[in-house]
């Protein structure tokens, strides 16, 4: 049993986005939650004050006394993440821990329900998050695990009153070390299926193949609503019930896309369906993309159209997915947390849609060696549809340094705009001497840990131009 006998929670890497949802569910459903980190977050500082003690040194000393005491009564889940040479991880499978991963647990909770599962390289998180927000204001009481905080919630876990066994869960689908294989959808959505995650995969090949297995997972009573251009090559079968979906082609799509008032409005059109004038007050096109998948998913799950309206209209968005930190005439502070080159040219592409005539800096901080690596070319072309860029250190993650791999690759290779090498103590005065009309923090990493004090400097009114 996942959780039937268990009374003691001990999540080893509890500060990731997925792993902090799961440690909050269990928190909620009266188990004793414990969990280790490396870094101290504002997200690991708001588990201890919801009641989860967390410690952040690896050793096996400091594993509450309750887990070990009660260890036939202990789960232990973990991350792939996590280093091989992890001394309380280790200690623990010495000591014959029940020992789980963390996508193990997320499908043995979901098989209870009737899952929806999002999956893609990007616009995962805001695709099920626009989806579980729609249930929730058409009365569906979803739960939801998300790999980003709502705003609306605050939260990365939704828990509805009613969402007990055989309601609706929505949940992320996670292509990392194929960790989607381990759950059973209902109704599945892919986003997209862009080389990504190389250091599993090797070549996109690879991850095409775990995205048809991952389709052949889905209940033959399902549904699968898949992006258009992504049909032919993943195979899909005529004998499983599916849509297609796109930002203006496949049986479902938007029309009439235009900006009022900062806002891009547009009409659903699906194979039976018409939703005229949508609003939606998190910008860029490929948000508009990622509302058609929602729209399908909650009109096939039973919505009407004044609660998909309602509720794409009201959606706030996901912290760090095109948030707004500064929207005033005189200045513009978006971060995001692009890390792939497709969703950069995505996010600049709406930004510069938005704001034709202003000037756009990015603050970029590349994210893994070996994404760096592999995908050089392709941020250098992204980021020079920005007028300025400063360049990062590359945030590390779970690797080791590669030899000959810095930020430096990206920016010889860039041809277009200004950019220019940062370190993170001089940041603050690099964007100061820019003086920026449109500033985007971008990256998957610890950049976020700027962000409010870049906010707190452009708000001070000396610093406006």
């Amino acid at each position: 049993m996942i959780y039937g006998q268990t009374h003691i929670v001990y999540f080893i890497g509890i500060g990731g986005i997925g792993m902090s949802a799961l440690a909050r569910w269990f928190h909620l459903n009266g188990k004793q939650v414990y969990g280790y980190d490396r870094t101290e977050t504002p997200l690991t500082r708001q588990l201890s004050r919801e009641g989860i003690g967390i410690h952040y040194r690896d050793d096996p000393a400091l594993i509450p006394a309750p887990v070990l005491d009660r260890l036939e009564e202990t789960l232990v889940v973990y991350t792939p993440a996590i280093p091989g040479d992890h001394r309380e991880l280790n200690f623990l499978k010495q000591k014959g821990a029940d020992i789980r991963k963390r996508s193990e647990v997320l499908g043995a909770i979901t098989g209870d329900h009737y899952t929806v599962a999002v999956a893609g390289t990007h616009g995962k998180t805001t695709t099920s998050s626009m989806l579980a927000h729609m249930l929730v204001v058409g009365g569906k009481n979803p739960v939801a695990f998300l790999g980003g905080i709502v705003q609306e919630y605050d939260s990365n876990l939704i828990v509805t009153p009613g969402s007990g066994a055989g309601s609706v869960a929505v949940v992320e689908a996670d292509e990392y070390d194929r960790s989607f294989l381990k759950l059973h959808p209902d109704v599945a959505i892919i986003t997209s299926a862009d080389a990504d995650h190389l250091d599993i995969y090797g070549k996109r090949e690879h991850l095409l193949e775990s995205m048809r297995a991952f389709i052949g997972l889905i209940d033959y009573r399902g549904l699968l609503i898949v992006k258009e251009n992504l049909k032919e090559e993943l195979a899909v079968d005529r004998g499983i019930r599916h849509l297609t979906y796109g930002l203006d082609s496949g049986d479902c799509h938007a029309e009439n896309i235009r900006i009022e008032k900062g806002s891009f409005c547009f009409d659903f059109h699906g194979p039976d369906q018409e939703i005229r004038d949508l609003s939606l007050n998190v910008p860029g096109y490929h948000n508009v993309e990622n509302a058609v998948a929602a729209v399908a998913a909650g009109l096939n799950l039973g919505l009407d159209h004044l609660d998909v309206a309602g509720a794409l209209s009201g959606y706030k968005g996901v912290k760090r997915r095109f948030e707004y930190l500064i929207r005033e005439p005189g200045r513009i502070y978006i971060d995001d947390y692009a890390h792939h080159p497709e969703e950069i040219r995505a996010l600049l592409t709406s930004v510069k849609s938005l704001y034709p005539e202003k000037k756009i800096t990015v603050v970029f901080q590349p994210h893994l060696f070996s994404r760096t690596r592999d995908f050089a070319d392709g941020f250098a072309s992204q980021l020079d549809l920005a007028d300025e860029v400063i360049l990062l250190n590359i945030y590390p993650a779970r690797e080791q340094p590669v030899e000959g791999v810095t930020s430096r690759m990206i920016m010889d290779r860039m041809k277009k705009a200004r950019v220019k090498l940062c370190d993170d103590e001089q940041l603050l005065d690099c964007i100061k001497k820019l003086n920026p009309e449109v500033l985007l923090t971008v990256g998957a990493g610890d950049i976020d840990r700027f962000v409010q004090l870049i906010a707190e400097m452009l708000k001070k009114k000396h610093h406006y131009a």
